[in-house]
Parts: C-alpha cells; structure tokens; sequence
C-alpha cells in the first residue's frame, strides 16, 4: 500500500450541485464552508491551476525565453511548515508574489515537462515544489512525496471540478464532503463539484458516513468511498 495523505475533496455547492464560487459566495452557509474545512483538521489544502489562477495567482502567464524542460522528478522544500497552500500547475504558467507575502507558505506540483526557467523562478520566490511524470502530473508519486517528505498527513482538495476529478478518477480519495447552501444555480453549462471524466465512466460507490445541519440552512453531508483503483 502507497503511503499517502488521507484525502478529502471538500467543496461547497448549491443545491443543484455546482460550485461557481461567486455563485456560492452568495449563498447561506457561505460561511459555514470555513468552519467545516477546519473541522477535517488538514494539513493542507490543493486547488487545480484554474482555481488558483482566478482566485489565487497575479495576472498574466509566466513567458519562457528558452524553453528546456527540467526532465526528471524532483522537491524542494524551502519551508518546513505545518500547513500548505498546495496549487497543481502542471507546465509551470503561474506568477506568483514572494512566498513569505503569504498567510501559508505556497507550494506548487508540476511536471517533468517544466521549464528549467519556472523552476528557477520558483527558487527566488522561495517557492517549495514538487515535479513528477514525465508529461502529465503522477498524482500517486506526488501524494507519495507529499506524505513522506513534506509530513502531510490529512489533505484536503478544494476544486476546481477537473482536479477533483484527477484525484476521484486516481483512486485517490478517501473521503467526499460536501457542504450544500441555500440556492440553486441552474444556469446552462456551470459545472459540477467534481467533473471532467469520460461519458462511458461507471458511477463511483461511496457510503454516507455523517449528516449535520447549521444555524443558517446548509447542510454538510460526509462521505466514504466504497473502493477505489
């Protein structure tokens, strides 16, 4: 068995199941999203590139001059932190401030395919990172280096509905909690909380672990999956 982070994907939805966040930022139990986030007590949380780019990154894309992939797996940990703003970037497009501008320290999973350039980026911005696979992310050797390297033992992943969808579709998941406020969407072609698989994949089994209901209406429904790859 891997050595792994339990994982959570844990995301706020209305009641029709889609997570656009301006969307839900207007709805009851907006709040309540925060209070059950800490209440899964991670050690850091992991958002897709589209997600932190809108709600995270400066504006604009990273312009290599001279393109040289790294080409191989490798970490660097530049801070030893209890917690992590974890961002998958696979190509290494994001721009970013200087690490100790943020609340938590930032660290950034790419993959083998990224840029000398981006790498040494990073660096000045003391930026701790992790490359794995050759031209798309290895999500189980990342999660492995997380674990082992990085001391990150509860992990909780927060969108956006693609990468929610990797680590589902990885067999990576151990645990779906989501928070469901007070509204309906229902506006054409808004994704939903975890997405982007193929037409021909089998529904995921899961089992209903827990249900509690807040001041404000939303309602936070935990659940297990039933087995995974």
């Amino acid at each position: 068995m891997m050595n792994k982070p339990y994982i959570i994907c844990h995301m706020m939805t209305s009641v029709d199941g889609r997570i656009d966040c301006a969307m839900t930022a207007k709805l009851d139990g907006v709040d309540d999203y925060y209070t059950t986030l800490d209440e899964l007590n991670v050690d850091a949380t992991l958002s897709g590139r589209v997600t932190a780019e809108l709600e995270m990154a400066l504006p604009g894309k990273f312009q290599v001059k001279n393109y040289q992939p790294l080409g191989k797996e490798s970490f660097a940990k530049k801070i030893d932190a209890d917690s992590y703003e974890i961002v998958v970037d696979t190509n290494g497009t994001l721009l970013w401030n200087d690490n100790d501008a943020y609340d938590t320290p930032h660290l950034i999973i790419m993959s083998e395919k990224v840029s000398t350039e981006y790498i040494a980026y990073l660096d000045a911005k003391n930026f701790s990172y992790i490359t794995c696979g050759k031209n798309s992310i290895d999500l189980h050797r990342a999660m492995e280096i997380l674990f082992e390297k990085f001391n990150v033992k509860r992990l909780a992943v927060v969108g956006g509905p693609n990468i929610n969808g990797a680590f589902l579709d990885a067999g990576l998941l151990d645990e779906v909690s989501i928070l469901i406020g007070l509204g309906i969407d229902a506006r054409k072609g808004m994704q939903g909380a975890i997405d982007g698989l193929p037409m021909d994949r089998e529904p995921f089994k899961i089992k209903l672990e827990s249900v509690k209901t807040f001041d404000s209406g939303a309602v936070w429904l935990r659940y297990g999956l039933v087995s995974s790859k």
